[in-house]
């Protein structure tokens, strides 16, 4: 068989990337591979599923205000029954004294994005959130409308359906190899035997695009990461409550009738996690998290853990932030990887910015190339400092 574009991943990114290129007009084959068919270990069904403003570099800023966008168009786009329980409560980043000449900078920033956010002293965020302790709390950025959670199911599905309607073919199996001519690369290989020719391809294998990178002889620094989110219940149920990220870097949120939390591992202790290990880390939750909520929202000192799951960010070590667009040398290789936890908030709007680029050569919506693998090649971090 021959593709005129094989996108290897289903996930939202390479939904995303396979929906737009039908939007922008792309009339040849395309070929979407995910051996996960059910996305059990996907990073988009097992995030937090959760879309912010606040990033530290515009283009984070603009990619996940794409995605905003299409939220409020979600029936224009979708149907009348598209719904993915939009909950749009904000998020609220708190900062001690240390870190408030960053937390400032990231709203400079932000500010001159549009972005709804304002800095408050922790006097008025306690006038805000009466329930919320203080301690230790220098200000915090809270971001008023544009912020909040969804269903992650719900959303990938949106994309998946509207695929079967425009010509996309769904390949249910694992990439084992990819050929490669030269400064061109020629061919997909496929678990079940298959050999998929292809004129481009594009990796949105998420944690694993660097070992689908490697199978093409390029060297990608993108890893597996483990995450373990918990479930919790509390006597009370605060409705107004945002996103809270601590400065210690743990979160919380309602989900419903129950909290989530998450964030607890250090990333100076990590290595690249085992593909598969699912399991939740308990004793984050029992020695580092519980602590820290009861001290930050008193009420959460008797709580009950429910339940707990584990996903894998696909997480770039060199400076935390998406390499997107087509590598330099083997320009029918295209990259949307890296996200390190934010591809589910920024997949339309990378797959659109592909899409742009198989059909014009070029970004015409939001300008990714500062994302380009080139500064991948040069060692060149642009880290976004933002990173939960």
């Amino acid at each position: 068989m021959r593709y005129d574009v094989v996108i290897i991943g289903g996930a939202i990114v390479g939904s995303s990337v396979a929906y737009y290129l039908r939007e922008e007009g792309f009339s040849g084959t395309i070929a979407l591979i995910d051996r996960d068919p059910q996305f059990t270990h996907a990073a988009t069904t097992l995030s937090c599923a959760s879309i912010r403003q606040q990033f530290s570099i515009p283009e984070n800023i603009r990619l996940s205000q794409f995605t905003l966008g299409l939220f409020r168009r979600l029936k224009e786009e979708f149907g009348p029954d598209a719904d993915i329980g939009f909950r749009e409560n904000g998020y609220l980043i708190l900062s001690t004294d240390d870190g408030l000449p960053v937390l400032r900078a990231n709203h400079a920033a932000q500010q001159a994005e549009d972005a709804d956010i304002v800095i408050e002293d922790a006097q008025a965020l306690v006038r805000r959130f009466p329930w919320m302790s203080p301690e230790g709390i220098a200000a915090g950025a809270f971001g008023r409308t544009g912020e909040g959670w969804f269903d992650a199911h719900a959303y990938l599905q949106l994309f998946r359906r509207a695929l079967r309607t425009k010509n996309v073919d769904f390949v249910n199996a694992a990439v084992t190899g990819i050929e490669r001519k030269g400064g061109r690369l020629t061919a997909v290989l496929l678990d079940n035997g298959e050999r998929l020719e292809a004129g481009t391809i594009v990796n949105a294998a998420g944690p694993n695009a660097g070992k689908v990178s490697a199978m093409a002889g390029i060297a990608l620094p993108v890893e597996p990461r483990k995450r373990s989110v918990f479930v919790f219940e509390a006597r009370e149920k605060f409705e107004d409550m945002p996103l809270i990220v601590d400065p210690s870097g743990i979160y919380v949120r309602p989900e419903g009738s129950v909290y989530i939390t998450g964030g607890a591992e250090s990333e100076d202790d990590e290595a690249a996690a085992d593909p598969g290990d699912f399991e939740p880390d308990w004793p984050l939750f029992e020695e580092t998290i519980w602590p820290l909520l009861a001290t930050r929202i008193p009420a959460f000192e008797a709580i009950k853990a429910t339940r707990a799951w584990a996903g894998h960010y696909d997480y770039n070590t060199l400076d935390q932030n998406a390499v997107i667009g087509p590598h330099p040398e083997v320009k029918n290789f295209i990259f949307a990887n890296g996200f390190s936890g934010h591809g589910l908030q920024q997949a339309p709007a990378v797959g659109r910015a592909i899409a742009e680029l198989v059909m014009h050569g070029g970004y015409r919506s939001i300008d990714c190339s500062a994302f380009g693998y080139e500064r991948i090649a040069g060692n060149r971090p642009y880290r976004e400092l933002n990173v939960i």
